[in-house]
């Protein structure tokens, strides 16, 4: 009966849609929100980073989804955006780390489905059902 249920191709295309389909909006939305990147250009700074490092969401949530979503090395996008992840954990999240929701939720849970979805893809490759399969 569960037999039928067993496709990894289309495991891989619906976790690379989610993941990549729900990230590019953050993506979209910075590009055409340049005072986003000045935030992120700020915060970098504090940090002693060089402030052009920003510019380097645009690769990670937008560049890198539409590369997932298409299906074109599927591997290095979610590496992209597991690294966008992690710098946006560090720069506006780590006060959250520890931090739990009044309903008992991990305070980072979106960013951690972000991180770990992009880890999966990274690992998993695109499947058959894209533009050029990994």
């Amino acid at each position: 009966m569960f037999h039928a249920l067993h496709n990894d191709a289309l495991g891989k295309l619906i976790l690379r849609l989610t993941v990549a389909g729900l990230l590019l909006p953050h993506g979209l939305t910075k590009l055409l929100n340049p005072g986003s990147l000045t935030w992120i250009g700020d915060t970098l700074s504090a940090q002693g980073l060089p402030s052009f490092l920003a510019y380097g969401v645009l690769i990670g949530e937008l560049v890198a989804p539409l590369m997932a979503i298409i299906g074109i090395q599927t591997r290095l996008a979610g590496l992209l955006m597991a690294a966008n992840m992690v710098v946006a954990i560090f720069l506006a999240h780590m006060h959250q780390l520890t931090e739990f929701t009044s309903n008992g939720g991990w305070a980072l849970e979106v960013q951690g489905l972000f991180l770990f979805g992009a880890v999966a893809l990274v690992f998993l490759g695109s499947g058959r059902m894209a533009w050029r399969p990994d």
